[in-house]
């Protein structure tokens, strides 16, 4: 009897849910990089989480592109999966994690240009809009129930979403005078306003879920957690950016003198009232959390939703306390951090588990087959009635 290999089995079997485990690494150096008190050797545990999410981001585009060749047909039926779909985005939110995570451990020490991080960032716009807009059409193209919606459909957003911390961290290698700096600007505000009002209905279908079915159930109770992201990320840039048009607008002559400086005084109130969503879905989340979720190892991938949608309101946290002088406020951003650094310590360890037991990214070998089998079918029926048709028209 005909059987697949192991390594087979594991090329058809991964999925772009393995990304989440990357935007979980790329979390932690992103929180750990706004601790208050910051040792060097803290910077030097940020560089390795730095080049783990670089080699995971390569890992799966690798392995997805080998998918993609071996077997097509696999390979499409995860992109208009309705559930499994809504995380090909994420490849993009690793991307931002990587630019963010380059501009604070490449560019400082000199090893990557100003030109260069100016390059990334409109390489990410660009992949962003790419990826959201058809995701968006297939998803859309199709019927949902209301019982079985789940936050993660608006990973399908995220990525234009992330462009404005993307654009906070970019403007921090381009000096206020430079004109390359109001495009920046301006783009980040422009992309994180569709990100967020968009991400936002979302969130407002996930309260009118809980209202009809009650709490999320099963692996879907780890979604609960990806509502924190739109506020919290929201907050976060409306903050850092307008602490760049403070020096951007006036450098230029914008709009007016004290442009910049109004613009930072009314980014602080809306920022300070999404800050507060955030933290409460965090908590709307978390309560019923452990009575919900299914302990399951095979779900262990729907639980990396714990780490990164939280890092914006997390840094959020640090930003107020810079803003508001509170040092309560950095005794909570570092207990947060050093909390989902155990929380990823532990997700690691099982994700690890699962994949050594074959409970993810491992197909079956039927599943192998026929996919193999029926791409062979394919093309020689293709070729049989290319030539079926060469000989009726002799």
């Amino acid at each position: 009897m005909q059987s697949a290999g192991a390594l087979a089995r594991r090329i058809h079997g991964w999925s772009w849910q393995a990304f989440p485990i990357g935007m979980g690494t790329g979390a932690v150096y992103v929180a750990l990089s706004s601790v208050k008190q910051h040792p060097q050797a803290l910077t030097v545990v940020e560089t390795i989480f730095y080049f783990l999410n670089m080699v995971l981001f390569l890992l799966n585009v690798t392995t997805l592109l080998i998918q993609a060749i071996l077997y097509p047909r696999q390979s499409w039926r995860l992109i208009n999966d309705p559930t499994k779909g809504v995380f090909v985005p994420v490849a993009v939110l690793s991307f931002a994690t990587i630019i963010i995570g380059t501009i604070k451990y490449a560019h400082g020490p000199g090893h990557v240009s100003n030109g260069v991080i100016y390059i990334l960032f409109w390489i990410y716009v660009v992949f962003a809009c790419l990826t959201c807009f058809p995701m968006l059409m297939i998803w859309f193209n199709q019927c949902h129930d209301l019982d079985q919606f789940t936050p993660a459909y608006a990973f399908l957003i995220f990525p234009l979403m992330i462009v404005g911390t993307v654009a906070s961290n970019v403007l921090t290698t381009l000096d206020p005078t430079d004109s390359r700096a109001v495009g920046v600007l301006l783009m980040g505000y422009f992309f994180q306003g569709i990100g967020f009002c968009m991400t936002f209905i979302y969130i407002c279908i996930y309260i009118i879920r809980v209202m009809s079915t009650g709490f999320l159930e099963g692996h879907q109770a780890n979604g609960a957690f990806v509502v924190c992201g739109p506020p919290g990320f929201t907050a976060l840039a409306l903050l850092n950016l307008a602490g760049h048009a403070r020096a951007i607008l006036p450098a230029h002559n914008l709009i007016s003198s004290t442009a910049g400086e109004v613009w930072w005084a009314a980014s602080v109130i809306p920022a300070l009232m999404l800050y507060g969503l955030a933290v409460f879905l965090f908590l709307f989340g978390l309560i019923p959390y452990c009575f919900k979720v299914h302990k399951d190892l095979k779900d262990i991938l729907g639980c990396w939703a714990l780490t990164f949608p939280n890092v914006g309101w997390i840094c959020t946290t640090r930003v107020l306390g810079d803003v508001f002088k509170v040092q309560g406020l950095y005794r909570f951003h570092l207990f947060m951090t050093v909390s989902l650094c155990l929380t990823w310590i532990v997700l690691f360890v099982l994700t690890l588990v699962a994949f050594w037991r074959g409970l993810i990214f491992y197909s079956k070998d039927e599943d192998v087959i026929r996919d193999r089998r029926g791409y062979c079918e394919e093309k020689f029926t293709i070729i049989c009635h290319s030539e079926t048709s060469t000989i009726v028209s002799v």
